[in-house]
């Protein structure tokens, strides 16, 4: 997207009421000691994560490898069962159960007994009115291959989740549909007998976005869907997410550890440190006055478009904070080059610095609160 239409995008989703909203999420688990009776120790994979996605808007999320992207994605969709915090959607509380490798989705009111969607009191649904929850929110993964079943041709693969909720008992029908979704994603009638095996890598994400549109959701969780793609490829799937989004009215939640990727498709961006988000603000804001440290080393880290461009660096030393046991201070306390004392007691909140940008570090926040 260019600045302008971004920088619009962004102002716009702020007017509205937030699609999903994510409040302290926190992911923990729990690994063996070295020793046979060493105590457990605990990984926190996620620490107090609060988010509130826009409806029709693109959020980014990037970091790096281990920062828990990837894990906040799953717990939106239900793979992980978060270990504190709420996860809303249209207002409603929602808690999501892992049961024998399945994925239950039940809404949840997290301090009472009450259950609600849109005001509706629903506790206990089961059946057909809890499967109508479970498909508003689909996911596209990284690893187009082993996310399809290779024994399903591309039009099983996509016609299955039709089939699971019966909701076309119609076999021309479902046939229309797939064929439908298949031209819509920019694949051919002859791929539709086709296995898996028989595909490229971008065909085959084209057939997982496909499978993530055949039940309508209004939220997918993209989950670094072009990392394993080239270049090239890379360009038409991102361009083909556009598309869908604006002729469909899709949510995104993008996940990607490309900061061109991000800065081509998202709205607003939030920037995630070792399981927390260090800053979140508009798509341009990023580019243009990157605040936090970490942004501010993670841009200094790409090459500039032009030799004789100059531009300020900001390098991180020393090695990155363990993500297990007790978590003390700013997660970036032992790296930074504007560490004071406080930082390696207290932990930041992330605080608004300005209309729509919030960071967490103290050298704004006593600005803001001045």
């Amino acid at each position: 997207m260019s600045e302008m239409t971004q920088a619009t995008a962004a102002e716009q989703v702020q007017e509205r009421q937030p699609i999903l909203s994510i409040r302290h999420l926190s992911k923990d688990f729990k690994l063996r000691g070295e020793g046979l009776f060493d105590k457990p120790k605990t990984l926190h994979a996620l620490s107090d994560v609060s988010l509130d996605v826009y409806e029709g808007e693109t959020l980014g999320i990037i970091g790096e490898s281990g920062c828990g992207k990837s894990t906040l994605g799953r717990c939106v969709m239900g793979l992980h069962k978060p270990t504190s915090g709420t996860i809303e959607y249209h207002g409603n509380p929602l808690q999501f159960n892992s049961t024998l490798g399945r994925c239950v989705v039940q809404l949840h009111q997290a301090t009472s007994g009450e259950i609600r969607y849109k005001g509706q009191d629903i506790n206990g649904l089961k059946g057909p009115e809890l499967k109508a929850m479970r498909k508003n929110i689909q996911m596209v993964f990284q690893d187009s291959y082993s996310s399809l079943d290779p024994r399903f041709t591309a039009a099983r693969a996509i016609e299955e989740p039709l089939r699971i909720y019966n909701l076309v008992p119609d076999k021309a029908e479902r046939e229309k549909i797939v064929f439908d979704l298949m031209k819509e994603v920019g694949l051919d009638i002859q791929h539709m007998e086709r296995f898996p095996h028989e595909f490229s890598g971008g065909q085959r994400q084209r057939i997982n976005v496909a499978r993530a549109l055949v039940l309508d959701p209004k939220i997918i969780v993209c989950d670094e869907p072009v990392s394993a793609l080239d270049v090239s490829i890379q360009a038409q799937v991102l361009n083909l997410f556009r598309r869908l989004q604006r002729d469909r009215g899709l949510t995104y939640l993008f996940i990607s550890h490309d900061l061109s990727v991000i800065k081509h498709i998202s709205d607003r961006i939030a920037i995630m440190y070792l399981g927390r988000v260090v800053e979140l603000c508009p798509a341009h804001r990023v580019y243009e006055n990157p605040m936090h440290p970490y942004t501010q080393a993670l841009l200094s880290a790409v090459p500039p478009e032009s030799p004789f461009q100059k531009t300020e660096e900001l390098k991180l030393k020393g090695e990155i904070a363990s993500p297990v046991g007790d978590q003390v201070g700013c997660p970036l306390a032992g790296r930074c080059p504007f560490c004071e004392e406080r930082c390696r007691k207290e932990r930041p909140a992330l605080t608004e610095v300005e209309p729509g940008h919030q960071v967490a570090c103290f050298r704004y926040h006593d600005a803001v609160t001045a």
